[in-house]
C-alpha cells in the first residue's frame, strides 16, 4: 500500500522565485530586441538580470492577502468616519483648501504613476523588476482610488471637490505636478525608474505624506489620516524598491554611473519644485500646524537624504546638483508661494486668507532670519488694502517656467530681494525659467521641454480668447464658491453653522 507522504513546504526564498523567476522564459520566435526595444534607448547597460533582488521578496498570494486586509480596514473606518459626521470634527474649515490642493494635484499623480509603472513592466526584460513593477502599479491605482474615496464625503458639504479631474489638466497651479509626471511617463524606462522610485517616492512622499499626515490627525481629519496609514507600508516597499533600482543600475556597469548621477540631478530639482505645493500646505493651510517647513525638511530631507548620499556614495554617486539651491530656499519658498496663491486667489479651486496675528507669530518663530524681516511686512501691507476694501489681487498672467511650469514668484538664491528669473534663446524662440536648476534640465533635453503644454497661453486660444468668465467654465471653477478668500465663503459659513447645530443637539 502507498504511503502518502506529506508536500515538504517551501521555504519563503523558493517560494518566492517558483512564482516569480521561474515564470519567464527565453524567447524563440523573436528577439528580445525586438520584444523590449526600449533596453538600449538610454545607454544603460544590464549584463545580468538575475541579479536583481526585492529585499521584500513578496509574492502575488500574500500581496492580495495584505492589500485585502488593509482594505477592509480603510473603508469600514472611512464609512463610520461618514456615518457620524466626521467633517465637523475639522478644526476649521480652511484646512480642506489643503485637501483640495491634494485631491487636484498629488491624487492624479498617483493614477499616472500606475500608468507608467504598468508600460515599464512590459519594456523591462527581466521577470524580477516585472512583478515588481506589477505590484507597484496596483498600489499607485490603489492609492489614487483610497483618496478620493477618502475625502469624497466633503463633496457633499464643501465646494471646490467637484471637478479635481478637470483641474488637474487645465488649472495652472496643477500643471506644476501633471509637468512632473507628464515628464516621467514620456522618458525611457530606467530614467522613469529613478523619477518615480527615486523623487517621488523618496523625497515627496517622504515630505508629504509622513508629516502631512500627522497635520490631518492634528486638525481632526481622521479620513485623511486612513488612508495615509494604509498607504505607508505601500510606500516603504516603494522607495525600498526605488534605491534597489539606483543600486542594480550603477552594479551593472561603471558607464552607467553618468547616466544616473544626470538623473538624480533632474529629478531631484523637479521633485523640489513640486514641494513648492506641500511646503505652503503644511506652513500656511494647516489651522493646527504640527511642524513648519523648515522642520520636516531638516529631517526628512537633511537627515534622511544626507544618509542616502552617503549610502550612495560608495558607487560614485553625489549630492544632486541643485542641493545648495534647495537648502537656501527652505526658508523662504512657502511664503513665496503663499504669496502667489493669495494674488491669483480668483483663479484657485480653493480658498486663500491672510494669516492672522497668530499665524504670523508662529511663522516667525519657526524662520526668525527671514519671516519679520521679508514678509510679515507684506501680508501687513495686504491686510491694510483688504482693510480698506482694496484687496490686492493680480489680474496680470503670470511669467511661468518651462520646465516647472510655476510662476516666477521665487528669488535668488543669495537674495530674497530680487525675483529669480533666467532665459535662454533655442531655435529663435524664447524661454523663461524661475532658477538655474530648471534652466539646466531645460537645456539638457530642449526638444522634450520646447513641447510643454503651459496653461496661460490657453487663455488666448478657443474657446477663451481671452475671457476670464469663459476660462473659469473651461476649469470648471465656480466663481464666488470655490475660490477667493475664506472670510466669508460659503464653506466657512456652512461649516460653522454645521458644526453649531451639531454642538446644539448634542
Amino acid at each position: 500500500m502507498d504511503m502518502k507522504v506529506a508536500k515538504k513546504k517551501l521555504g519563503l526564498k523558493d517560494k518566492y522565485k517558483l512564482m516569480t523567476r521561474d515564470l519567464g522564459w527565453e524567447p524563440s520566435y523573436h528577439s528580445k530586441d525586438e520584444l523590449y526595444p526600449y533596453m538600449n534607448y538610454e545607454g544603460i547597460k544590464i549584463h545580468d538580470w538575475d541579479k536583481w533582488e526585492d529585499p521584500f521578496r513578496l509574492t502575488m498570494d500574500a500581496y492580495w492577502k495584505y492589500q485585502a486586509e488593509k482594505e477592509r480596514k480603510f473603508y469600514a473606518i472611512i464609512d463610520a468616519h461618514a456615518q457620524n459626521n466626521g467633517h465637523l470634527n475639522l478644526t476649521d474649515a480652511r484646512y480642506l483648501s489643503a485637501l483640495k490642493i491634494f485631491l487636484q494635484a498629488i491624487s492624479p499623480g498617483e493614477y499616472a504613476a500606475h500608468r507608467g509603472f504598468a508600460r515599464v513592466g512590459r519594456e523591462f526584460p527581466g521577470v524580477g523588476p516585472q512583478v515588481a513593477c506589477q505590484m507597484q502599479a496596483i498600489d499607485e491605482i490603489r492609492h489614487a482610488q483610497t483618496q478620493i474615496h477618502a475625502m469624497s464625503n466633503y463633496n457633499r458639504y464643501y465646494n471646490g471637490f467637484h471637478a479635481f479631474a478637470d483641474q488637474r489638466d487645465r488649472i495652472w497651479y496643477t500643471s506644476v505636478a501633471r509637468s512632473f509626471f507628464d515628464d516621467s511617463m514620456s522618458a525611457g524606462p530606467f530614467e522613469f525608474m529613478i523619477a518615480i522610485g527615486f523623487s517621488f517616492e523618496y523625497v515627496l512622499t517622504n515630505l508629504l505624506f509622513v508629516p502631512f499626515m500627522s497635520g490631518a490627525a492634528y486638525n481632526g481629519d481622521m479620513a485623511t489620516v486612513t488612508f495615509g496609514f494604509s498607504a505607508q507600508s505601500d510606500e516603504a516597499r516603494h522607495m525600498t524598491l526605488g534605491l534597489e533600482v539606483i543600486k542594480f543600475i550603477l552594479e551593472q556597469d561603471p558607464d552607467n554611473l553618468p547616466i544616473v548621477q544626470n538623473w538624480i540631478d533632474k529629478w531631484f530639482w523637479r521633485g523640489f519644485r513640486v514641494l513648492g505645493l506641500v511646503s505652503t500646505m503644511m506652513d500656511y493651510m494647516l489651522p493646527k500646524r504640527v511642524m513648519s517647513w523648515r522642520e520636516a525638511w531638516d529631517i526628512y530631507g537633511v537627515e534622511n537624504g544626507g544618509a542616502l548620499f552617503k549610502d550612495l556614495a560608495r558607487y560614485g554617486i553625489k549630492p544632486p546638483r541643485g542641493w545648495d539651491d534647495a537648502e537656501k530656499a527652505i526658508d523662504h519658498m512657502s511664503h513665496q508661494f503663499m504669496l502667489g496663491l493669495y494674488q491669483w486667489s480668483f483663479g484657485t479651486a480653493f480658498h486663500s486668507w491672510i494669516p492672522s496675528d497668530a499665524d504670523m507669530d508662529w511663522l516667525a518663530g519657526k524662520y526668525p532670519h527671514t519671516f519679520d524681516k521679508y514678509y510679515r511686512p507684506r501680508w501687513k501691507h495686504i491686510k491694510k488694502l483688504a482693510d480698506a476694501g482694496t484687496p490686492f489681487k493680480n489680474y496680470g498672467l503670470a511669467r511661468l517656467c518651462q520646465t516647472c511650469q510655476l510662476p516666477s514668484v521665487f528669488t535668488e538664491p543669495d537674495d530674497p530681494t530680487l525675483t529669480c528669473h533666467r532665459e535662454t534663446v533655442y531655435k529663435g524662440e524664447k524661454y523663461q525659467f524661475c532658477s538655474d536648476g530648471c534652466q539646466h534640465i531645460f537645456e539638457n533635453e530642449p526638444e522634450k521641454y520646447i513641447q510643454a503644454w503651459l496653461p496661460m497661453p490657453q487663455l488666448f486660444q478657443d474657446p477663451i480668447n481671452g475671457d476670464l468668465g469663459e476660462w473659469m467654465k473651461w476649469v470648471s471653477l465656480l466663481d464666488g464658491k470655490d475660490n477667493g478668500d475664506y472670510a466669508g465663503s460659503e464653506d466657512q459659513k456652512n461649516f460653522e453653522a454645521w458644526r453649531g447645530l451639531a454642538t446644539t443637539n448634542q
